[in-house]
């Protein structure tokens, strides 16, 4: 049974769509455990972006948080909040950014263990891993047979007056960590969050950091076979003008595409309200080499109220790790929220908001008074079975929802899979089943088009007895498999 998102243009034939629009589901913040963890050790002086990865460990059941922040920022140390509010943030480039660690066993209550390893003006009883280290990205590798590389670290080491480079290390445990190995080609700004991945479709590590290109920030991306050797970065998403630049993007592997979670910051008009804040916003790819953005304009994990210094935690600023699958089985997205404008003073915390499975993004009417439509483009039929992830949008209003086979080179239904013949039954996991008295197997080995006639509905994802066979209504069609 194939499964395909509304997010997933190759489904869906916009020339036969009719009073239809996507629209972001916002996952539901945690509000009664957010913020999880705040900055309050002495040596983290300014978390700033963060760039969190929260890992869960399967085999020792446990929750792992690696965070950015900055152990030495003279003009944030020291600073009072009435100072803080008075004057802009003047940063120095001798700030030190460092990598710090955090655990816990629901993914709630957060502990910053005393690590031992690095020393903090005089002290090693502090979680920080590494010093001069920028943007660290960590991933848990399910496929490496290697114990003592099961985690992996990309980072970028950065030493003031000292220049700054690429490097990776490998952990049996997420604490203890080989020596940093420098990248032996490249040398990319990457002043972000470079996030490393497993593409089981090439067999190869990835991962996505940033450069700088024509005067704005765009998200890049490299492969590796073993880790260490990685390729010239290219460019893979680039956002929108000066306005909506692409600062980070982590991203995660779901039902044959990749989604990423792409913060991203406006500039461009000081006088604008956003001016200087982090939004993030939902991405889509088939193919890593190319990103698209799922709904652009439309936040996903929309930023408190108010301003700083009183507004809420991550009224500022939201930077996203990739999410985690919980054992309810509602996704969970944690981020980093931060108080304020990304180039002033702000404080930064770690909370976390939640999906449902394949409830990304949803068509929904655009005038609610009038039925809606959505074609498919030309699909083949393998049995009986079809079902659409759907829900009224207003519970105390009737709702409509229907569907009909076509041909690919008429708009006629074909007999005996009509709107009116169509039926609709719910199931127990939210989905819907739909069915015509001829049988949808039928048609199997044929090819065909469903139309979806829906109203008061938002529709996330169909599934079935059903695969893609041409990106357009007719686009290279096959007429002798075509329904007669």
């Amino acid at each position: 049974m194939k499964k395909y998102l509304m997010l997933d243009r190759r489904f869906l034939n916009p020339q036969a769509m009719e009073n239809v629009e996507i629209q972001i589901t916002t996952p539901k913040k945690d509000i009664g455990h957010n913020p999880l963890f705040i900055q309050d050790k002495p040596w983290e002086i300014r978390i700033d972006n963060g760039y969190p990865n929260v890992l869960f460990d399967k085999e020792e059941q446990i929750f792992r948080c690696y965070y950015t922040l900055f152990t030495d920022d003279s003009d944030t140390e020291g600073t009072s909040l009435e100072e803080r509010t008075s004057r802009d943030y003047l940063p120095r480039m001798d700030r030190v950014t460092s990598l710090a660690y955090a655990e816990s066993k629901d993914g709630i209550h957060w502990v910053k263990p005393e690590l031992g390893r690095v020393e903090w003006r005089g002290s090693k009883a502090n979680n920080i891993l590494l010093l001069f280290a920028h943007g660290t990205g960590v991933m848990i590798d399910d496929h490496d047979s290697n114990p003592d590389a099961k985690y992996k670290m990309v980072t970028k080491v950065d030493i003031p007056g000292q220049g700054a480079h690429m490097a990776v290390a490998f952990s049996p445990n997420g604490k203890d960590w080989s020596k940093l190995i420098p990248w032996p080609e490249h040398n990319p700004p990457a002043d972000s969050h470079n996030l490393p991945f497993w593409n089981a479709e090439e067999g190869c590590y990835m991962l996505l950091s940033r450069v700088w290109q024509d005067g704005i920030r765009m998200t890049t991306l490299s492969r590796s076979d073993d880790f260490i050797h990685w390729t010239e970065p290219k460019e893979t998403l680039r956002g929108r003008g000066y306005e909506n630049q692409v600062y980070s993007m982590p991203v995660f592997f779901w039902n044959g595409i990749y989604l990423g979670l792409a913060s991203l910051i406006h500039e461009g008009d000081r006088r604008e309200e956003n001016f200087d804040t982090v939004d993030c916003e939902l991405t889509w790819a088939v193919n890593p080499e190319h990103f698209d953005f799922a709904a652009p304009g439309q936040s996903l994990i929309p930023r408190g109220e108010g301003h700083y210094p009183t507004g809420a935690f991550d009224c500022g600023c939201i930077y996203a790790s990739p999410p985690v699958i919980g054992s309810d089985g509602k996704i969970w997205l944690y981020y980093m929220g931060g108080n304020g404008r990304h180039t002033n003073f702000r404080e930064s915390s770690l909370a976390r908001a939640f999906w449902q499975p394949d409830q990304f993004a949803a068509m929904v009417q655009k005038d609610r008074n009038s039925d809606s439509l959505l074609t498919s483009c030309r699909l083949k039929f393998c049995g009986s079975d079809l079902e659409i992830l759907a829900q009224a949008e207003n519970p105390d209003k009737p709702v409509l929802l229907e569907a009909q086979i076509h041909h690919i080179w008429t708009e006629l239904p074909l007999s005996g899979f009509t709107f009116e013949e169509s039926r609709t039954e719910n199931t127990s996991d939210g989905w819907i089943s739909i069915s015509w008295p001829e049988g949808m197997e039928k048609l199997e080995g044929s090819q065909g088009c469903i139309k979806f006639r829906f109203k008061n509905m938002k529709i996330w994802a169909v599934r079935g007895d059903i695969c893609l066979d041409g990106h357009r209504l007719w686009e290279g069609a096959d007429m002798e498999n075509e329904i007669h």
